[in-house]
């Protein structure tokens, strides 16, 4: 199939494409470079059933294509409240746009929609059916609430419109290809114990989230969008819950760091608490993550050992 995907140069961006085109498909990469990477797809560009192109999914394009994995927007603290308007902007008129393509030439469209549409969950863990608990005015709204309005358009294009989707809810993912400033507690931590520096931890390190390693996320969408039982939402993560400090400790282990912990004060809206429940993606997919913390972390502190 002629497959497109935004935010194609980016961290997940890049492992699909990769993905898609080992599994023969051709793949339109697109990508504006807000935090995508020439050089994550660089080993690409010789294929000739990969094309890359320069645009901003806040712009319609017209394009001929089959299916559409809509990744595009910046996913990370750091990234997203650098410019929060233009971060709700990607998520609500891309989804517009990507999504009036998919109806013009009838293709399937998966929107990567994340965890942090259940907000500060009051229930634990999360499973589908469960609203949220999202400040629609906080510093992270304009992420959190952007990816819940991205999934009312996609539900409503589909009701009105009959068009084919697909959503899945992303946790936690990690693995080679992060970026090193992103702000995500995986990439700190292994950062600053390869420089030797202070591992920060905000709060007091009990709040939990739970990692899922790259391939096996790439894995479920690829499973999800070959699917024809369901549209979604459909959570996408690892079930294991990890404490910050139970993070540290383990970075701190597998790359034999001398660096020591510091606690620095929680950010607003932080989620204390976050773990998938996966039982509908185990029955519908068949799929559930099969990369542990550890082996994960050691493939993910190699790659930035080549580039810090």
């Amino acid at each position: 199939m002629r497959c497109l995907v935004t935010g194609g140069a980016g961290f997940l961006g890049s492992h699909l494409c990769e993905r898609l085109l080992n599994d023969g498909h051709e793949v339109l990469c697109l990508d504006n470079y807000f935090t995508g990477r020439l050089q994550n797809i660089a080993h690409l560009r010789d294929n000739r059933n990969f094309e890359l192109i320069r645009h901003d999914v806040t712009e319609p394009i017209l394009l001929e294509v089959d299916r559409i994995f809509n990744l595009a927007c910046p996913a990370s603290p750091v990234h997203y409240q650098f410019n929060p308007v233009k971060t709700i902007k990607t998520s609500v008129m891309g989804a517009i746009n990507m999504l009036g393509l998919a109806k013009r030439v009838h293709a399937r469209i998966l929107q990567a929609s994340t965890s942090e549409v259940y907000g500060d969950p009051a229930v634990h863990p999360q499973k589908e059916d469960y609203w949220g608990n999202v400040n629609p005015i906080g510093i992270r709204s304009c992420y959190d609430e952007g990816k819940r309005v991205a999934e009312t358009l996609f539900m409503d294009y589909h009701r009105q419109n009959k068009v084919d989707i697909r959503i899945v809810r992303i946790f936690n993912t990690y693995g080679p290809r992060m970026l090193m400033n992103d702000g995500r507690v995986v990439s700190n931590f292994i950062v600053q114990a390869l420089k030797d520096e202070d591992l920060t931890i905000y709060g007091d390190g009990t709040q939990t989230r739970s990692f899922c390693y790259v391939d096996d996320l790439i894995e479920a969408f690829v499973r999800m969008m070959d699917q024809e039982e369901i549209i979604g939402p459909v959570n996408v993560g690892n079930p294991g819950e990890f404490t910050m400090l139970e993070l540290a400790q383990a970075v701190l282990e597998l790359t034999g760091s001398k660096s020591k912990i510091v606690y620095q004060p929680l950010p607003g809206d932080d989620p204390k608490m976050r773990r998938p429940d996966i039982s509908l993606a185990k029955k519908t997919l068949g799929w559930e993550p099969k990369v542990n913390l550890f082996d994960g972390l050691q493939k993910t502190i190699e790659y930035f050992k080549t580039i810090v």
